[in-house]
């Protein structure tokens, strides 16, 4: 398993490596802009998707408006993070803005919200990534789950070899597929100048549009605004400067969306693309380029960045986890580095509760889309929201601008929010309407069980000068555990009279047999140390042990330390050791539960099977 990990992920980093693997503009683009980037090969399908089958060729007028609005929404957000990435370079995004201005129960519920919507880019941009090759390709619908979970795991291989590494390969990619869609787009709109664009196409309305139907599609086409917050919360990615490298990246990203995602909702309408069976972005990459060269080509880059939008999640959430981890609302493991010198244990985490979803959804996008855009949207409101209250409170140079910019934007992403929750409340956005404060709650009991902990173990600056640690403190007694005579057990008798003179040798039988022959081949030894055997009629092992340390018989005294050490041989294999009852585990785990007891485990490694072998060749080998 070591070999395998250093050739899948290679060899360890050290500290010191840590600069060598942050990015500047020319990479960070790629890897934090892919999601929002992806964005144009979904979110126009998603609004056709709601609009089409109700009001015909009216839809594509519609679209357009929708398309404007959500453009709107972009320039807010870019202004809105453009300031939390100078005001707060240590990443968190959201999260840390929220915390600061709005309190912890916000900032909390902001790293909810975009934990959610992490898990979430990734099932659904590997989901509808691998669609677009399905609809080109259909023999391999069938298949469509498999091919999701095997891109999963390539981008966690690829992610936890660092973060240096996943530039090179995922950056240059990102830049084919927006050569790809600009390509499109030039010659698509070259096409309708010249009047090549066929527009006979009948779609029967059903009926008028209404607000409500309005809002629905708006809330399909917010999922083009996801993606913004990773740029902030991956600040400390950056080579320095990093808060410039950032912001320039954020602006980068705003005019990539801007042109791609409005161009393809321009074609859309002027090629009239129907949603269904077949992605929108294949459609019009058909009849632009019919099926030559550049359709496959189109259709390939789509689904790497469709791919790579699921890489923008390994940038933003492990950074955020470990951000939160540090201040103990996850469990601390999320922040730790792992060979690589990435959060290897938030890259695994996100991989294996989106392979959980999309098995469970089938890899639909349309069932996985109503869980998408809450929790991104929740947090862009929080982020907002905090951002305003930083104006209000600190002021500075513009601040009134600057508030009431964010005051809007934070005012605009709530309404979306309530659409979004409202319109797709049946289709399974409850989901995330439960679990976020599922999230929050248990974030909170990780907080307060850190805190416990921390108080508990504290040692006072007084305290510190008047500890004694003596020889004498504590009274040391020791128990070892005899199942039978062999050679660990002699072992651990012997390693016991080294650090106590009042040793106890233990055994629980379960029938009077058993004991009577251990005690013969015991009192051979000759090694003073008592033997106590004691019948367990149930077949209990902890509770004899527990009860004779308790009794008069053993006469402990409060403030005695009683050391048990457990004889234990270790096998070469995993699958050796479950021939074994592994009693010891058992043992040691009910033990943990009392201060007074320490447990030690007095390993013997036990040599590989061909010794069997070798000893049958040579004599006689009893058994």
């Amino acid at each position: 398993m070591s070999r395998l990990k250093r050739l899948l992920i290679g060899r360890p980093l050290g500290n010191d490596d840590i600069n060598r693997e942050k990015y500047g503009v020319l990479w960070g683009l790629p890897i934090l802009a892919s999601d929002a980037i992806s964005s144009v090969a979904y979110a126009g399908q998603e609004i056709l998707l709601v609009l089409v089958p109700v009001i015909g060729l009216a839809a594509y007028g519609q679209l357009i408006n929708i398309s404007l609005v959500i453009i709107g929404l972009l320039a807010f957000l870019t202004f809105s993070y453009s300031q939390t990435i100078e005001n707060y370079s240590n990443g968190g995004g959201a999260y840390i803005v929220a915390k600061d201005n709005l309190g912890i129960t916000a900032g909390v519920t902001a790293g909810a919200a975009l934990s959610v919507d992490y898990v979430m880019t990734v099932a659904v941009s590997i989901s509808s990534g691998v669609e677009q090759i399905t609809s080109a390709f259909l023999p391999l619908r069938p298949y469509t789950v498999h091919i999701c979970i095997a891109t999963i795991i390539f981008i966690t291989i690829v992610n936890l070899r660092g973060v240096r590494e996943s530039a090179l390969i995922f950056g240059i990619p990102t830049y084919a597929v927006i050569l790809a869609f600009l390509s499109m787009l030039i010659v698509g709109f070259i096409n309708q100048k010249g009047g090549q664009v066929d527009q006979q196409i009948s779609i029967k309305a059903i009926e008028p549009v209404s607000v409500l139907l309005l809002l629905k599609a708006f809330s399909n086409g917010c999922t083009a605004l996801t993606g913004f917050e990773a740029v902030s919360n991956a600040v400390p990615n950056f080579k320095e400067p990093s808060v410039k490298h950032a912001r320039s990246v954020l602006l980068l990203l705003s005019l990539t969306v801007l042109v791609l995602f409005g161009g393809t909702s321009l074609l859309a309408k002027a090629y009239c693309v129907v949603p269904g069976d077949r992605a929108i972005v294949v459609q019009i990459a058909e009849a632009v380029f019919d099926r030559n060269f550049m359709f496959f080509y189109v259709v390939a880059t789509t689904f790497i960045i469709l791919v790579m939008a699921a890489n923008t999640a390994y940038s933003g959430f492990p950074l955020l986890v470990a951000v939160m981890a540090k201040e103990g609302y996850v469990p601390r493991q999320l922040g730790m580095r792992g060979d690589r010198l990435s959060y290897s244990n938030g890259i695994i985490v996100l991989s294996a509760v989106a392979i959980i979803l999309i098995t469970a959804f089938r890899a639909r996008v349309s069932d996985l889309i109503g869980l998408y855009a809450i929790g991104v949207f929740i947090s862009f409101t929080l982020s907002q929201a905090g951002m305003f209250a930083r104006w209000l409170k600190n002021r500075g140079k513009h601040w009134k601008v600057k508030a009431l910019i964010n005051g809007t934007g934070a005012l605009l992403t709530a309404a979306a929010v309530l659409v979004i929750t409202t319109t797709k409340f049946s289709e399974g956005a409850w989901v995330v309407v439960v679990l976020i404060p599922a999230l929050i709650y248990f974030m909170m009991k990780i907080k307060n069980h850190y805190t416990a902990v921390a108080k508990q173990l504290r040692i006072s600056t007084e305290e510190l000068k008047n500890t004694n640690i003596s020889r004498d403190h504590y009274r040391n007694r020791v128990i070892v555990p005899v199942e039978s005579i062999n050679k660990a057990s002699l072992r651990a008798l012997r390693y016991a009279k080294t650090i106590s003179d009042n040793v106890t040798a233990f055994n629980v039988s379960i029938d009077t047999e058993s004991a009577r022959k251990l005690r013969e081949r015991y009192d051979k030894l000759k090694t003073g140390i008592p033997l106590i055997i004691k019948y367990s009629p149930f077949r209990k092992v902890v509770e004899p042990l527990l009860k004779f340390i308790e009794s008069a018989e053993y006469d402990y005294q409060p403030g005695d330390m009683i050391t048990v050490i457990l004889p234990q041989f270790a096998v070469r294999t995993w699958w050796q050791n479950l021939l074994h009852n592994n009693t010891g585990i058992f043992i040691e785990r009910e033990l943990l539960r009392h201060n007074h007891i320490v447990i030690a485990r007095m390993p013997l490694q036990l040599k590989y099977d061909d010794f069997v072998l070798k000893t049958r060749k040579n004599s006689k080998l009893e058994i």
